[in-house]
This record gives C-alpha cells, structure tokens and sequence, in this order.
C-alpha cells in the first residue's frame, strides 16, 4: 500500500511540474508534435546488400556453425559425465568441424566467383573502360579512312559474279 501511495505522489508529482512549466494551450501543441515525429528516419546503409548467393551461403555456414557449436559443446559435457554417447559425439564433433571449415570456405569462394561474373563496379576501371572504347572507336576510323583512298571507285563486289 505504500508503494502504491508513493506511486501517485510521484505520478501526481510530475504532473504538476508539467502543468506549471506550459500553459494548457501549449499542452496540445506538445501532443500535436509527437504525432507529427516519425518513428525513425531511415538512413542510406553504410555498405552494399551482399549477392543472394553469397548471402545464402552465409546463413548456411552461421547455421552449420552453431550446430557445430552445439554439438561440440554435448560431447564435452558427455565427457566429462563419463557417458556413454561422448564417444560418438566427439568424432562427430571432429567431422562436423570440418564441414563447418568448408562451409565458410563456400561463402569466401562464392564471393570471389560472383566478383568475377559480375564485377565489382568502380569508378576508376568504368572510367578506364569508357577510355578503351573511345580508343577503339578512333583506330577503327582512321583505319577505315585510310582504307577508302586505297578502293577503286566503281569496283565493289556489290552485283559483281566474277572479275573480268
């Protein structure tokens, strides 16, 4: 019952200090901002969203993982009651080390494959290609221009079976 009292002194407390500080008009304009407020903001993401594949190859290797964890962790509690599955259990422990290994591996691989098929999209190299290609585009005029004076007008193979 005392606490109870004391929470209503505390409540009515706080109220009054609330009452005192704004007047009633400004009480609604306080209710009135706290709806407008939104609930979070949303902020650009400081990195990319991984690939789906490398992303599924990480869920599997945080689930293989933590069963390994697991399953490590019952075969040194078998052990150390002395039952009977702590054999088993620590050379499944062994094999399950291993596929846990293979599975990060498998993330580590699947990113540098999806790097390579898809490429990893950088200023410098874009920059570096778009100059390739208007590199490629001069050569092959001025090889085409320098071809044309070297033609002789009016023999084309255009309509033309044999040569005379």
């Amino acid at each position: 019952m005392r606490a109870s009292g004391l929470l209503a002194v505390g409540s009515d407390r706080v109220r009054g200090t609330a009452e005192r500080r704004e007047a009633p008009g400004a009480r609604r304009d306080v209710r009135e901002k706290r709806h407008d407020r939104p609930l979070w903001v949303e902020e650009p993401a400081r990195r990319r969203r991984l690939p789906d594949p490398v992303r599924t190859a990480a869920v599997r290797a945080v689930l293989i993982i933590a069963l390994t964890l697991i399953q490590a962790m019952v075969a040194f509690l078998c052990t150390m009651a002395g039952s009977w599955p702590a054999f088993p259990m620590v050379i499944s422990s062994v094999v399950s080390t291993i596929v846990a290994t293979w599975s990060v591996l498998d993330v580590w691989v699947t990113r540098q494959v999806w790097n390579q098929r898809h490429g990893v999209v950088s200023i410098p190299s874009s920059t570096a290609r778009a100059l390739r290609r208007e590199r490629r585009r001069a050569r092959r005029q001025a090889r085409a221009t320098g071809r044309a004076p070297e033609r002789i007008p009016g023999r084309g193979g255009a309509g033309q079976l044999s040569h005379p």
